[in-house]
């Protein structure tokens, strides 16, 4: 069998040539890659984190409003499908965000909403699982404040900062590494000289002033006080001046700058800039539109307050008596964490078991400490509705602590007293019999009064005359009866030659009439009379 020659099918080239055969697949390879590598690069969209403390599930809510960048008047663009659920109900919630740009067409991050309203300490480790080296550099705190409470806004911002800075304690060492570079990016950010447009002083920093980042949390801080709007309503009902409302704005920032924080007044109708600060804060940056961020410490309803700005000096420039010094050294006593909010490994927990009471007790008399920046300012913006500090409030409730009995110890006193109630009531009801078994005509013409109301005549005289109508005409019954007696009373005192028959009509006539008239009394007594 002959062999049949095969022939191959590559491309060759002649002996001595330096061209090489080009491939079809080599050429694709090269047009492909780049789009699909642009396009995979593309779709990886920044991830920024909210964590959002305190307020309640409505004022919560509020919030995720002012942040949404939806479009005009919270409508949501078709393409984008339903607008993401709101879980804040229970514990820790969650909610997302995509955050649009100007023209609502393009999405310049995906913004994690963690939200949680009770700064209880068993609630701490439902945060630490999302505060990593990767999470942190693109997180911000914010504490949410309410001008319906103005009053406990030290107390709230104080177990707020005792919470996440237990929380910090309890990192690992690279978090904690993570939390320190952040804490110097964010010292360095906006502290150039030359400010907004100038490159020429754009490597000189500003240097930190007097109580500034004393107290480093590693993340950013926010302070976002709500409901701005109530401080018109608490002028005029509750007659606070232009001095308490200074000594809050005081207050707030002397704390704020130790934490580097900042700090805006919002209402649901405005929410002015919160927008702004939120993403210069976090980073994000609109592709179209450059929003300058600028601070405003004038509008007593509009107060924004931008990280790194603040100073003591500028703080002392609203007036007053106002310590700055002294309040920035007692915050940082105030803030000390508790040992029962530190949670200690399972191994120690026996042997600093002691350790911990004599920490909670510690902690009870820095809270009733009546020197520290909390009891001060407590002392200086006090509860309209009440006369006493909200010391004595309860910070979970915040309302009057009141103790309760027992319920059936309240029921076993209730049982008792009921019980008297009965007894008593059978003691007149027997007393009462008494009486009309010995006073007959009591029973017959009063039954519920007593004989001798009737013989002092104290019913007759409240009722008054008896009066009735007889053919249009009123008649007083007492007069006709009286007229009655009188007449019987002359006829019987009239000599009679015969005795009149008893069956005789007009004989009986005059006792019927009597009878009747009692019988109209009798009547009256029980009713009230008519009048004409």
């Amino acid at each position: 069998m002959a062999s049949a020659r095969r022939i191959s099918g590559f491309p060759t080239r002649a002996p001595g040539s330096d061209e090489r055969p080009s491939s079809r697949d080599t050429d694709k390879e090269e047009i492909w890659k780049p789009l699909l590598d642009s396009i995979s690069s593309g779709k990886k969209l920044p991830e920024k984190s909210l964590l959002v403390l305190g307020g309640t599930p409505e004022t919560q809510r509020d919030f995720l409003e002012s942040v949404s960048t939806d479009g005009p008047n919270g409508r949501r663009p078709q393409d984008r499908g339903k607008r993401p659920p709101v879980a804040n109900q229970f514990a820790l919630g969650y909610t997302y965000q995509d955050v649009l740009d100007t023209d609502h067409e393009d999405t310049l991050a995906r913004l994690s909403l963690y939200l949680l309203a009770n700064p209880s300490p068993s609630f701490t480790p439902l945060i630490k699982p999302y505060l990593n080296p990767r999470t942190i550099p693109n997180m911000l705190v914010v504490i949410l404040l309410d001008w319906n409470h103005p009053w406990l806004w030290i107390r709230q911002l104080r177990d707020w900062i005792r919470v996440l800075r237990s929380l910090v304690l309890s990192l690992d060492d690279a978090t904690k590494e993570a939390l320190e570079e952040n804490t110097a990016l964010l010292q360095a950010k906006g502290r150039n000289l030359g400010g907004e447009g100038s490159t020429a002083m754009d490597d000189v920093k500003v240097p930190m002033g007097p109580g500034e980042w004393d107290e480093t949390l590693g993340l950013p801080l926010c302070v976002v006080c709500q409901n701005a709007d109530k401080i018109e309503s608490l002028e005029k009902e509750r007659g606070w001046k232009e001095a308490e409302f200074d000594f809050i704005l005081q207050y707030l920032r002397t704390i704020l700058l130790k934490h580097g924080g900042s700090m805006i007044y919002t209402m649901p109708s405005a929410p002015g800039s919160l927008q702004t600060l939120v993403h210069s804060t976090l980073g994000i940056k609109s592709l179209l539109k450059q929003e300058q961020l600028r601070h405003n410490v004038t509008d007593r309803d509009r107060i924004l307050v931008p990280p790194n700005w603040d100073s003591w000096a500028k703080i002392r420039l609203l007036g007053g008596n106002f310590e700055a010094q002294e309040i920035s050294e007692k915050w940082s006593v105030d803030i000390d964490v508790p040992r029962e909010h530190l949670r200690p490994n399972e191994e120690q927990v026996d042997a600093e078991r002691g350790t911990t009471v004599e920490g909670a007790q510690t902690s009870i008399g820095q809270q009733d400490d009546a020197n520290s920046a909390t009891a001060i300012y407590e002392r200086e913006i006090r509860d309209p509705e009440s006369d006493f500090t909200v010391s004595a409030l309860s910070k979970q409730t915040n309302g009057i602590e009141v103790t309760s009995t027992d319920p059936q110890v309240f029921l076993t006193e209730q049982a008792h007293i009921l019980e008297q109630f009965h007894n008593e009531d059978e003691k007149e009801a027997a007393a009462k019999a008494a009486r009309k078994e010995a006073d007959p005509a009591a029973r017959n013409w009063l039954p519920t009064t007593t004989s001798s109301d009737a013989e002092s005549g104290v019913v007759e005289e409240h009722i008054g005359p008896v009066q009735f109508n007889m053919g249009g005409i009123h008649v007083n019954a007492d007069e006709m009866v009286k007229r009655l007696q009188d007449r019987e009373a002359n006829r019987s005192s009239e000599p009679k030659a015969t005795t009149p028959d008893a069956t005789d009509p007009n004989a009986m006539s005059n006792d019927k009439l009597m009878s009747f008239f009692s019988g109209l009394i009798n009547k009256g007594a029980n009713s009230p009379a008519r009048g004409s």
